[in-house]
């Protein structure tokens, strides 16, 4: 993926960009009768397997391919996953872009901006294009591949019948599970990375950490900024093992 850490400063909007994203929870239980049917990333039908590497660029085009890379290679590694224990796998129904505030609706709930989250009954996932487009940009493309990641993450769960006491189990879990489908695609050669990802992906996970005073029992927690980078890169370095999934 691209090492645009290093060819374009990043500031502390950087970090407000993404802070959003994580002060709404980035799952929710239902969907209501009046989504917008948005066409999800093109597929081919099953997973290909080839070796995914962005390029760095920030235009928009690269972003949408970059979005699309990420929801393939995140198909690929999780079909692989449910075929190990002979179990079927689904892939998340669809991926759906949104631009304002309530045009796209989850448990009846219009979905805000600055969001990217993972709708179960609707089985699909939804994020603001304009503000991933902006973090695109300012942190990188390696961190697009973590967001997507994560939400993947989420409809996994759901598949496996995770159940959780607090939010804040699940979604370090899922931090766990992105670590993993990335670390495991970088070893197996179904993805890239090149010099200052690994920052990229470390400087998001800080920037999304919950606030210092957030108690960790709250609903909607997501964990410290420590928590959240340790249990991803538990996940990217010893593989879904460390996440407790079973």
């Amino acid at each position: 993926m691209g090492d645009r850490a290093r060819r374009r400063g990043r500031g502390p909007i950087a970090g407000l960009v993404v802070a959003a994203l994580v002060a709404a929870g980035c799952m929710a239980g239902g969907v209501d009768q009046g989504e917008p049917q948005r066409p999800a990333p093109p597929r081919s039908g099953q997973p290909e397997s080839q070796t995914t590497r962005a390029d760095g660029t920030t235009s928009v085009a690269e972003f949408q391919r970059d979005i699309q890379d990420a929801v393939r290679l995140a198909e690929q590694y999780w079909a692989q996953q449910f075929r190990a224990p002979g179990q079927r796998f689904t892939p998340i129904r669809r991926v759906v872009p949104y631009s304002r505030e309530g045009e796209v609706a989850c448990a009846g709930q219009g979905l805000p901006r600055n969001n990217a989250v993972y709708c179960s009954a609707g089985d699909f996932i939804a994020y603001d294009v304009n503000w991933s487009v902006a973090a695109f940009r300012q942190i990188g493309d390696a961190f697009l591949f973590y967001l997507l990641g994560h939400e993947y993450a989420h409809g996994m769960q759901v598949r496996l019948g995770g159940r959780y006491d607090f939010t804040i189990q699940q979604e370090l879990q899922a931090d766990c599970m992105a670590g993993a489908y990335l670390g495991d695609s970088v070893r197996s050669g179904a993805l890239e990375l090149e010099d200052g990802d690994l920052e990229e992906f470390r400087e998001g996970l800080l920037a999304v950490g919950d606030d210092p005073d957030q108690p960790w029992f709250a609903e909607g927690s997501h964990g410290t900024a420590e928590q959240r980078s340790d249990s991803f890169f538990r996940g990217y370095e010893k593989s879904l093992g460390a996440c407790g999934l079973r």
